[in-house]
């Protein structure tokens, strides 16, 4: 099984995700502060000294954006495993997830906001490339990576980008804006860009994406994985 640990929240460097952190003083020792983004580096140390499989329930603090959907405090559930990869992490958070639903709502059909969502049965996985081809007709399969193309598709839509992102990023912006809000239903989407996932594992078949998914339930990302 797994061994649940603790990691400091207050570390000299943030690091583990692209975030602003909050800053603080550490007074007894006069020295600049910083809330955690996240414990993936202190997690990541312990695996590196031989404890294979490790999580924490870990409050984490992000300096920035605030809505319905995100707030600058928040708990999650990170995990490291070593001699696993992101097929085996993907079979894991389906388990959980159905395990979660067992033990807490005791079914595993869940009523949310007027809508219904099954975790009983197994969970689409597919690419987002296959996703960009289903939800915007005409697109040219041929032209998914070239970054011209993408961005005349991106103009069409209204979809903003910068003038230095590539076709990985282009992809991930046109992905946002025409498919994630249709992922009702629990779905893996793997196979991320390499550009836009720059901790993750290259595809040893196709080296422009990555061995990375993320879980989608009702349009919103709930869990991201990869091998390393």
């Amino acid at each position: 099984g797994f061994m649940e640990v603790e990691t400091p929240m207050l570390q000299p460097i943030p690091g583990g995700a692209a975030a602003r952190p909050f800053v603080t003083h550490h007074n007894a020792l006069d020295v600049d502060m910083y809330l955690r983004i996240a414990p993936e580096l202190y997690l990541k140390r312990l695996v590196v000294g031989g404890f294979e499989r490790v999580y924490e329930i870990n409050r984490s603090f992000r300096n920035e954006g605030l809505s319905t959907r995100h707030n600058p405090e928040f708990t999650m559930l990170e995990l490291y495993w070593a001699y696993a990869d992101y097929h085996d992490l993907m079979d894991l958070v389906e388990r959980v997830f159905r395990g979660v639903a067992d033990a807490v709502p005791g079914t595993r059909t869940l009523e949310y906001q007027g809508r219904s969502y099954d975790f009983g049965r197994p969970a689409r996985r597919v690419t987002i490339e296959q996703l960009i081809l289903d939800h915007n007709p005409g697109f040219d399969p041929l032209s998914l990576r070239d970054a011209s193309y993408l961005r005349r598709v991106l103009d069409a839509k209204g979809v903003s980008y910068s003038p230095q992102d590539g076709p990985g990023t282009l992809q991930l912006a046109l992905f946002d804006a025409t498919c994630e809000h249709t992922l009702e239903q629990p779905t893996f989407v793997y196979a991320y860009p390499a550009e836009v996932s720059p901790l993750a594992r290259r595809n040893d078949a196709d080296p422009f994406v990555t061995d990375r998914f993320e879980f989608f339930v009702g349009g919103r990302e709930l869990a991201n994985g990869f091998s390393e």
